[in-house]
C-alpha cells in the first residue's frame, strides 16, 4: 500500500465519535446518547480491553454523609494540590473534585456496586497522598473491573454502538482546520472514514513506552499522537508517574506487570529491604503513604545504593493481615502473588516501580474542549490541570467520570450553538506517512534514560536512537499506527524533559536534583509543519481550549 491509496473504502456518520472504551469514553458516550446525540464509540481492540478494568484501588471521593470526621471536598482538593507539586490548575482541581460525588452517584445508578463496611455504608480506604479514608472500592481490589462492567452493560442496554477492532489513524479536518471525523482501519487493514461534528479522544495513556508497566498492551499513546498531528498541543508529557509497588517477577520483566495496589499500604503494609529496614523511614511525613512520586523515587534510591543486599526490588510486608482478610480485601493481588510463587500472608511481596500513569496529555479544559475546534479529550489522554506534576491516587477514575460527562455536555452545547463544523466538509486525504522506530528499541532506551532519574546526556541518547532508527512508513496497520505513536510521543516527552532543568513530581533530573521556582509552570509541545516537536510555555492556552 502507498500513500496514494484511495480513501475511503467505506464510510459512516455520527454527531460524536468517541475513541476509547475506558471510563471516560463510555461515560461520555452514555451522556451524549441521553442528550439525543448520534454517538459511535470506536476502539482498536475489544470493548473490554481498555485500561479501566486494571484499576485496583478505587475512586477518591468525599460523599455526603459517608466520610471521615473532618474530611471534606476542600480537603480532597488540598491533597490533590500538594500531590501535583505546584503545577495543578487550582480552578480545574476544584471543578472536577466538586463534581465527584454526583458522578459517583450517577455511576451507582447505572448499577455499579461498591463494597460496604460493617455499618452498611460504603467501605473506604486510604491511599498515597490522602489525609483521610476517602477511596471507595469494589470487589476488594477490582474497582476498575466493576466500573467497566457497569458502563459496558449500560452501553449495551442503551444500544450505544461500539465499533470494535478499528484503529483511529488520523483526524479528518475541514478546509478551515476543524476536526470533523476520523480515518480508521478495520481488522484487515482496510481503510475507511467516520465523519462527525465532534471527536472525543478517550484513548488512555502511554505505558507501553517502557519495558515494564502496569498498563495493558493497548496503552501506546495513540490519542496523543493523533491530537499532535491534528494541530493540538500536549502539556506536561514529561511527567510520567511510576507506581511504586508493581509485583517484581524477576529481571527482564516486560509488558504489563501485576499491580499491588497502594491500598495494601493503606491497610498497614510497609516497605522494607531484605534486612527488614523501613524504606520510607524519615523520607516523608506520610511515610509509606506519601505521594506516589515520593515513594517511587525513594525505592529507586534505595535500590541504587544496594541497601539490604538487593538492587532490583524491595519488599512490601503485609504479613500483619491474616489470610481471610487479605483474600477478601485484595483478591486480585492475592491471586497474582500466588501465581508468582509468593504467599503474601506469610512472606513479604517483592515489588519495584513501573510505568503507571501519564500526568499530562492533550491540552483541554474541564469540559474536554481542546484548542482545535471539534476535538475534545477526556481521561488519561487529556491534560485538564487536575494532576500537575504527579497524580493523587484514585483521582483517575473520578476524572474519567466527571470530565467524560462534562465533555458530552460540551459537545451537545457546541453543536446546538452552531460552533462545530459540518462533517460533510471534511477533507479526505491519503493514509498518513510518519516516522516509525522499532518498538523494542524505543522501550529499551526510554526505560534506560527517560524513566525515574533522567539527565541531559541520557535524554540526548534517546533522541539520537530515535533519529537513527525511525523510518518513514505509511500507517497502514494497527501495529504501524501504534509504533508511530510511540515514536512521536517519545520525541515529545524527551523534548519536554530535556528543557525542564529541575526535579519536580514525577520528573526527576539527576543533573538538576532540586525544584526550581522558575519552573513552576507547565510547558506545551506542538508539532512544526515538518512534524518536529516545538516547546512553549502553557499560560492562557488551556483557557483558550
Amino acid at each position: 500500500m502507498t500513500a496514494a491509496t484511495p480513501i475511503p473504502r467505506w464510510e459512516a456518520r455520527a454527531d460524536l465519535l468517541v475513541v476509547g472504551t475506558g471510563v471516560a469514553g463510555l461515560t461520555a458516550a452514555l451522556r451524549a446518547h441521553a442528550l439525543g446525540l448520534r454517538v459511535l464509540v470506536v476502539t482498536k481492540a475489544a470493548a473490554e480491553d481498555g485500561n479501566t478494568r486494571w484499576a485496583q484501588g478505587g475512586v477518591a471521593v468525599v460523599l455526603p454523609g459517608e466520610h471521615d470526621e473532618g474530611d471534606s471536598v476542600d480537603r480532597h482538593i488540598a491533597d490533590t494540590l500538594v500531590a501535583g507539586a505546584g503545577l495543578c490548575d487550582e480552578d480545574a482541581v476544584r471543578a472536577i473534585i466538586a463534581d465527584g460525588p454526583a458522578a459517583v452517584t450517577r455511576l451507582r445508578e447505572l448499577g455499579a456496586e461498591f463494597d460496604r463496611g460493617a455499618s452498611g455504608g460504603l467501605a473506604r480506604t486510604r491511599e498515597g497522598g490522602h489525609t483521610a479514608f476517602r477511596v471507595v472500592h469494589a470487589g476488594g481490589d477490582a474497582t476498575g473491573a466493576e466500573v467497566e462492567r457497569a458502563l459496558l452493560a449500560a452501553t449495551r442496554d442503551g444500544r450505544v454502538p461500539v465499533l470494535e477492532n478499528h484503529v483511529a489513524v488520523q483526524a479528518l479536518k475541514t478546509p478551515l482546520g476543524a476536526v470533523a471525523g476520523l480515518h480508521v482501519l478495520d481488522p484487515d487493514g482496510v481503510p475507511g472514514v467516520l465523519t462527525a461534528s465532534a471527536v472525543l479522544l478517550a484513548t488512555g495513556g502511554l505505558g507501553q513506552l517502557y519495558q515494564a508497566t502496569s498498563n495493558p498492551e493497548v496503552a501506546t499513546g495513540d490519542g496523543l499522537a493523533l491530537a499532535l498531528r491534528a494541530g493540538a498541543p500536549v502539556a506536561d508529557v514529561e511527567f510520567v508517574q511510576f507506581h511504586p509497588t508493581v509485583l517484581y517477577t524477576g529481571q527482564g520483566a516486560r509488558g504489563r506487570c501485576p499491580l499491588v495496589t497502594e491500598a495494601v499500604r493503606g491497610e498497614g503494609a510497609v516497605l522494607v529491604d531484605a534486612t527488614g529496614a523501613r524504606v520510607m523511614a524519615g523520607v516523608h511525613p506520610l511515610a509509606d503513604l506519601a505521594p506516589r512520586d515520593v515513594v517511587s523515587a525513594a525505592i529507586t534510591r534505595h535500590m541504587a545504593l544496594g541497601r539490604g543486599g538487593i538492587d532490583d526490588h524491595v519488599l512490601l510486608d503485609a504479613t500483619h493481615l491474616d489470610a481471610a482478610t487479605f483474600r477478601t480485601r485484595f483478591p486480585t493481588v492475592y491471586a497474582a502473588c500466588l501465581a508468582a510463587g509468593v504467599d503474601p500472608v506469610v512472606e513479604p511481596i517483592p515489588v519495584a516501580p513501573a510505568a503507571h500513569f501519564a500526568c499530562g496529555g492533550v491540552v483541554s479544559d474541564v469540559d474536554g474542549r481542546t484548542p482545535v475546534a471539534g476535538l475534545y479529550a477526556a481521561g488519561e489522554v487529556a491534560s485538564t490541570g487536575l494532576h500537575g506534576a504527579n497524580r493523587l491516587a484514585s483521582n483517575s477514575l473520578l476524572e474519567g467520570l466527571v470530565v467524560g460527562t462534562r465533555a458530552a455536555e460540551a459537545v451537545a452545547a457546541d453543536l446546538a450553538a452552531g460552533r462545530l463544523a459540518d462533517p460533510r466538509s471534511a477533507v479526505v486525504t491519503s493514509l498518513p506517512v510518519a516516522p516509525v522506530a522499532e518498538r523494542d528499541s524505543v522501550q529499551r532506551v526510554m526505560s534506560r534514560y527517560a524513566a525515574i532519574g533522567r539527565e541531559a546526556e541520557g535524554l540526548a541518547v534517546v533522541g539520537s536512537v530515535l533519529d537513527v532508527s525511525a523510518v518513514d512508513r505509511v500507517l497502514a496497520s494497527r501495529e504501524l499506527v501504534e509504533d508511530a505513536a510511540l515514536t512521536l510521543v517519545s520525541r515529545a516527552l524527551i523534548a519536554a524533559a530535556s528543557a525542564r532543568e529541575e526535579s519536580r513530581g514525577c520528573h526527576v533530573r539527576t543533573d538538576f536534583p532540586e525544584k526550581d521556582a522558575a519552573w513552576a509552570r507547565s510547558q506545551w509541545v506542538r508539532l512544526t509543519p515538518s512534524g518536529q516537536p516545538v516547546l512553549g510555555a502553557l499560560t492562557a492556552l488551556r483557557g483558550a481550549a
